[in-house]
């Protein structure tokens, strides 16, 4: 087996294959693992470079699931309480996204009166939702036995889930009598909420998806931060990597995939400029679909080229990345922020905490981040870009102001990264972050399938279902494997 992309995505894939005897080979195109979810240093502080949080680790949880199978232990996390707080700008106080579901219930019914109908049906949804992906379904069904999955994981509370499959967030608000004047607030809320993990604003994201981003914070799931670094997840799946005797090849990048007749030739350039190639029975590819068409050529099936063509462009990132004296931050700063603001654009900021191996004692990590159009920045003439980035810092750092009262005296390190950046760092096209937007059209039975039109090709990542995030991205990598392992159990019997 060959799997291409080492973030969390590829590393789950290739750990499960080898745990299951499969031979595997990882190529990574970076010099390390991570992807999206990797760190980098600069002197005495690590940043982490994309996803700042996880899931999954609560007892029975996919990670926690996933890693109890792969015989390694989870990292050390604590869990987030509160998950995020929300400044809407508005002048009212902010809104504390708390961990425990009585304390949240209290904390919404204050900032959102009136709004009670509408989380309860989240919540109803959330947990037949819940119950459904425990189940372990295979979506979307591209065979008799990706639909004997799916059949075998819907359950009775399932069908007003089904009824709902194409409503949005902004439907759910309608249905609950939430979307008018008095309820502004709320909407502001979700959007900021929403776009932040679905790419999505309320009105463009799936209701079943929404309504278990929402209710990722509390009991008894959670978000947790990672102690060291996300570099953490990486590294100890690597490590169960090669207890089962897969090999992870880093610096190792792919440019061509090749069908043969019963398997793959995979093509690329390896260190110093030397040319590789690699025969496999089957590939999993972990990175993002706009990638496919170059990679497999006059090959690619021209419905899948439609569908990636027909795909709205993931979101790019401008992502300041800052220290600070902790004495500069206010009393009992939470670790995670969002602020709305309208120069670049909202905020979501990630602040390290004491003595998790982010920053030295006294000191911590500053993440902002926002979401921008990836494109246009590689559009840009030397002098424009230079001048576009000093435009974004400037009103991140006007944000954290406003939000943090960091003034320019405050700052131990700073620099920008932009879709650029990322495309340097992770090789994805235009430096796209996230997947494809969860709108009702592009979520769960109407998303893109692990199972590729061409026989031996897998895919996951978090463009596949479930979607986003560490956790998605994990889930995404047990369902392929699970489709390719069931597959070669069928071709043996033939």
């Amino acid at each position: 087996m060959v799997v291409l992309g080492a973030g969390i995505a590829g590393l789950t894939a290739a750990a499960l294959l080898a745990r299951q005897g499969c031979g595997v080979v990882l190529l990574e195109a970076h010099h390390q693992s991570g992807g999206c979810a990797g760190t980098f240093r600069r002197g005495p502080y690590t940043f982490d470079a994309g996803a700042t949080q996880v899931a999954g680790f609560e007892p029975g949880g996919s990670h926690q699931r996933l890693f109890t199978e792969l015989g390694v232990p989870l990292p050390q996390a604590t869990p987030l309480d509160p998950g995020c707080v929300v400044d809407l700008a508005d002048g009212h106080p902010p809104v504390r996204i708390w961990r425990d579901p009585e304390r949240w219930r209290q904390e919404r019914e204050q900032h959102f009166p009136g709004s009670e109908r509408f989380w309860q049906l989240c919540q109803r949804l959330h947990a037949s939702n819940w119950a459904f992906a425990g189940r372990r379904p295979v979506l979307p069904p591209r065979n008799g036995w990706d639909l004997s999955q799916l059949l075998r994981a819907i359950g009775p509370g399932n069908v007003l889930s089904g009824l709902l499959c194409t409503a949005t967030m902004a439907d759910l608000l309608g249905l609950c009598g939430c979307s008018g004047p008095g309820h502004q607030r709320l909407r502001r809320f979700l959007d900021l909420q929403l776009r932040l993990y679905s790419q999505e604003p309320a009105d463009r994201t799936a209701a079943l998806y929404g309504v278990t981003v929402l209710a990722m914070v509390q009991e008894p799931l959670g978000l947790w931060h990672l102690h060291g670094s996300m570099q953490e997840l990486s590294t100890s799946l690597e490590t169960a990597l090669h207890q089962a005797g897969g090999e992870l090849r880093l610096r190792h990048r792919v440019n061509t995939l090749q069908a043969t007749n019963g398997g793959w030739h995979v093509q690329g350039m390896g260190p110093k400029g030397q040319t590789f190639s690699i025969g496999a029975a089957d590939v999993v590819c972990s990175l993002p679909p706009q990638g496919l068409p170059q990679l497999l050529g006059d090959q690619m099936p021209v419905g899948l080229q439609r569908r990636v063509e027909g795909l709205d462009d993931p979101s790019g990132a401008l992502v300041l990345y800052g220290a600070v004296a902790r004495d500069a931050l206010p009393a009992d700063c939470p670790s995670h922020l969002q602020l709305d603001w309208q120069q670049p654009g909202s905020l979501f900021i990630s602040i390290s905490q004491e003595g998790d191996g982010r920053a030295p004692a006294g000191q911590a990590t500053v993440i902002a981040s926002v979401f921008t159009g990836a494109k246009r920045w590689f559009d840009l003439e030397p002098a424009a870009y230079t001048t576009a980035k000093a435009e974004a810092q400037q009103g991140i750092e006007a944000g954290l102001h406003q939000l943090l009262g960091l003034q320019e005296s405050h700052w131990l390190h700073r620099e920008l990264a932009t879709p650029r950046s990322f495309a340097r760092w992770t090789g994805r096209p235009f430096g796209f972050v996230g997947g494809i937007g969860q709108a009702p059209d592009r979520f769960g039975p109407f998303g893109l399938a692990s199972r590729s039109p061409l026989a031996g090709l897998w895919l996951c990542g978090d463009a596949i279902y479930p979607g986003e995030g560490t956790a998605g991205v994990s889930l995404s990598a047990e369902m392929a494997v699970r489709q390719l392992l069931a597959q070669r159990k069928v071709g043996r019997a033939a």
